[in-house]
C-alpha cells in the first residue's frame, strides 16, 4: 500500500431525494442529473473526516434510472447577520434576524429515488500526524461503513435530503444511459484571497461519471477542498 495514498474506496448511497444544485439556477433549485464530484466527497467525509486525510473522489455509478420530481421549499431570502469585530470585542448592540419574516418559498426541482456508488481515495495531508497513516485511516473508514456510523448525517446536496451509507458490496450494476451532462462543478477551491470554483466537462458512460484529477483551467499544484 501507498505510504501517501489509499486504495480505491467504495461506498453505497442511496435515498429518496437529492438536489446537487446548479450554480446556474440558484434562485430555483435546479438539481444536476447526478451528484457532483464535491457533494460525492461530502459524502465521504461525513463517514470519515480528518484533517489528516483528504477525499478525492475517481467515480461515480448511477444505480438507478434519472428521474425529477418538483416540490416547493420555505426558504429565507439573507443570512443572519454577523456581528462586527468592534461589537465583538466591545459588546454593543446586535441586529436581530428572525427567520419568520424573511422566508420565502421557492420551487425545486430535484431528483428522486436515488442509489450510487462512489470510489474515491484517499491521501494524507501535512496534518498528518506521526502516528497516522494510510492503514490506519482505511480500517477506521471500512468499520465505520460497516457499522453504519458517521461523522455527521449524509445528505444529498441539501441537509434535509438524507443520504443512507451502506458498503458497496453486492451493489447491482449502474444503468445502460450515456449522455453529456455538460460543465459541472468540480470542486472550490479554497484560499485567503478568496474561494474559486474549479469545473470540468462532465459526460456519463453507461451509467458510470469518471472524475479527472485536474479540472479545467486548474494547475497540478492547486489544491481543491
Amino acid at each position: 500500500m501507498d505510504s501517501t495514498n489509499s486504495p480505491i474506496l467504495k461506498i453505497r448511497a442511496w435515498g429518496p431525494l437529492a438536489c446537487f444544485t446548479r450554480p446556474e439556477l440558484k434562485a430555483e433549485r435546479v438539481s444536476y442529473q447526478v451528484p457532483t464530484p464535491s457533494a460525492a466527497r461530502g459524502i465521504l467525509e461525513a463517514v470519515l473526516w480528518k484533517p489528516a486525510i483528504t477525499w478525492h473522489v475517481k467515480k461515480i455509478h448511477v444505480l438507478n434510472p434519472i428521474h425529477f420530481t418538483a416540490f416547493r421549499r420555505n426558504e429565507v431570502n439573507n443570512k443572519a447577520p454577523r456581528p462586527n469585530a468592534s461589537v465583538i470585542m466591545n459588546g454593543g448592540t446586535i441586529k436581530h434576524y428572525f427567520a419568520d419574516e424573511d422566508r420565502a418559498q421557492r420551487n425545486t426541482v430535484a431528483l428522486r429515488d436515488v442509489d450510487y456508488v462512489i470510489e474515491a481515495r484517499f491521501s494524507m495531508t501535512s496534518k498528518a500526524g506521526k502516528e497516522d497513516n494510510v492503514q490506519k485511516f482505511v480500517e477506521m473508514f471500512s468499520r465505520r461503513v460497516e457499522k453504519g456510523q458517521h461523522f455527521h448525517q449524509p445528505y444529498f446536496g441539501c441537509r434535509e435530503l438524507i443520504a443512507d451509507v451502506l458498503s458497496a458490496d453486492g451493489a447491482r450494476p449502474p444503468i445502460a444511459d450515456s449522455r453529456d451532462l455538460g460543465i459541472m462543478l468540480w470542486d472550490i477551491r479554497y484560499s485567503a484571497e478568496g474561494n474559486t470554483p474549479l469545473w470540468f466537462r462532465a459526460e456519463l458512460k453507461k451509467g458510470v461519471l469518471e472524475v479527472p484529477e485536474i479540472p479545467l483551467g486548474a494547475d497540478e499544484e492547486g489544491d481543491a477542498a
